[in-house]
């Protein structure tokens, strides 16, 4: 999934410019054409209305240790609050165990913005955050309400099932693109293995070939996307959602 920050977008938003929100059967059509046109953060604010919320930040959990706004896929939050919550996640992200991370899915958690930042005019400091993944990627949906207007549990895994369909769009879009790097299914099955922590050794038992035959396909990986290590084909495959 290509990570697009539009800083323009991480600002805040007046609370007397949300709409009212559509009906779910013509909410859902007209959030499947903006996202099928690419338009992301449209179907998003769609989502937004329709869930009371003021202010959305999607963000990819995998992402969240790099340095910069780069975990962001889109949001309208204010800039710097962006920027003092990054730190947060990651943090959070580090503390979980990945079975703590599967439990979490689809499973809306209020939590309270730091003391040390400052909020929009009207927006409660308690916000909401779910996880989803669409296919092997995992996101973050943490919106922003107006003060005391959080909507129950099951309005929020709907909104986040609805942003998983809007991200599926994009990443549908981007798989032309994996495959112009023509990849052979054994070389992503192997590039898949070497993700997981696996050996050369260990692969082939998985696979039922040679130790050398494994290596000749990560060298032919690495040779295909211009990396020079396996670490960094791990990296590429992962930005590139090749795994």
């Amino acid at each position: 999934m290509k990570v697009d920050v539009d800083i323009r977008r991480l600002s805040a938003k007046p609370m007397e410019g949300m709409g009212k929100p559509l009906p779910r059967d013509q909410l859902a059509r007209n959030v499947a054409a903006t996202a099928a046109a690419g338009n992301v953060a449209g179907a998003l604010d769609l989502l937004v209305t329709y869930a009371g919320a003021s202010h959305y930040l999607l963000a990819r959990d995998d992402l969240l240790e790099e340095t910069g706004l780069k975990f962001i896929v889109t949001s309208d939050w204010p800039f710097d609050l962006v920027r003092r919550l990054g730190i947060e996640l990651a943090n959070s992200q580090n503390r979980s165990s990945e079975m703590e991370k599967c439990l979490s899915l689809l499973q809306p958690r209020l939590l309270f913005l730091p003391d040390d930042v400052s909020v929009p005019y009207g927006i409660d400091r308690q916000y909401s955050a779910l996880s989803f993944c669409v296919g092997r990627i995992r996101l973050s949906l943490l919106l922003l309400f107006p003060e005391e207007a959080v909507p129950s549990p099951e309005r929020l895994r709907e909104i986040a099932l609805l942003t998983g369909y809007c991200v599926s769009f994009g990443i549908a879009s981007e798989a032309k693109t994996v495959r112009d790097i023509d990849l052979t299914e054994r070389e992503l099955e192997c590039l898949f293995w070497i993700a997981e922590g696996k050996t050369s050794d260990e692969i082939a038992m998985i696979l039922g070939i040679s130790r050398n035959t494994i290596n000749n396909y990560i060298t032919s990986v690495m040779r295909k996307t211009a990396t020079k290590t396996r670490s960094e084909a791990i990296a590429y495959a992962v930005r590139n959602n090749l795994v």
